[in-house]
């Protein structure tokens, strides 16, 4: 089987696969629990992973699934092109992202993650980079924190069960042989919803990526479902809703 590599001959040293569990823990104003099992990638966005087109189905990487349009379009420019709206130039640092590629079409990314790196190799910044269901998007920039979490408030709606209020706590060390994420939503000095993703490092080829379809069929649409089913069970528990705030201007407006 011809192997996946890395574009421009790089050697394949940063691309990696993690098969994922995460976790949903919403603490108010009920108790509740879940947890699935996925599959995501870290890569250099200078040396993209190359799939062999019998495969790409399964792995195709759009920068138009991140972030926004810049004048060059790929996902390194739209990288670049977002802190340079904040006055940073990386001088051509690496940066590893932590996301999952398009599958058959279909795409789902609550969270990706960009590890920012200057010229010497030293971290110097992360991008979290929230989407919701109706397609918005937010990125917050945070300093590489280490062991310790960066605090962010909270600019999008991305639940119907969450207002636009609060502050994230977000730790977010880059992968090595061990993933370990934690988001923390809070209010009132509270933790009212806490998400994490978990997972080990798997090479990445042509064998591990058709084992993951087996594992994770259809892993963007199965998120997205898994997400639908506990809104359904949260409703039937008659959490209290919270209108996109699209509808509360038309509402206004409308009166």
């Amino acid at each position: 089987m011809q192997d996946v590599e890395q574009q421009g001959g790089a050697a394949n040293t940063t691309a990696a696969l993690y098969r994922t569990r995460i976790t949903h823990l919403r603490r108010a104003p009920v108790h509740h629990y879940f947890e699935h099992r996925s599959y995501s990638w870290l890569v250099d966005l200078d040396h993209m992973p190359h799939v062999p087109g019998w495969l790409r189905a399964f792995a195709t990487f759009d920068p138009a699934d991140h972030l926004w349009p810049a004048p060059v379009d790929t996902l390194r420019g739209r990288v670049d092109a977002f802190l340079a709206d904040k006055g940073i130039d990386l001088a051509g640092g690496r940066v590893t992202a932590l996301l999952q590629p398009r599958v058959l079409g279909a795409v789902f990314n609550p969270f990706t993650f960009y590890w920012c790196h200057g010229p010497d190799g030293m971290l110097r910044h992360v991008i979290v980079e929230v989407q919701n269901s109706c397609g918005e998007r937010h990125a917050y920039l945070l300093p590489p924190s280490g062991d310790w979490p960066a605090m962010v408030t909270k600019k999008l709606y991305v639940s119907p069960f969450n207002d636009v209020d609060g502050h994230y706590l977000i730790n977010a060390p880059h992968p090595n042989e061990r993933l370990d994420l934690r988001i923390s939503l809070h209010r009132e000095n509270h933790p009212a919803f806490v998400a994490t993703m978990r997972g080990d490092r798997k090479a990445v080829g042509t064998a591990q990526i058709l084992a993951l379809q087996v594992v994770s069929p259809l892993a963007p649409k199965m998120n997205a479902l898994s997400m639908r089913v506990q809104g359904t069970l949260l409703r039937l528990r008659r959490v209290p809703m919270v209108p996109h705030p699209s509808e509360e201007r038309e509402k206004v407006y409308h009166s």
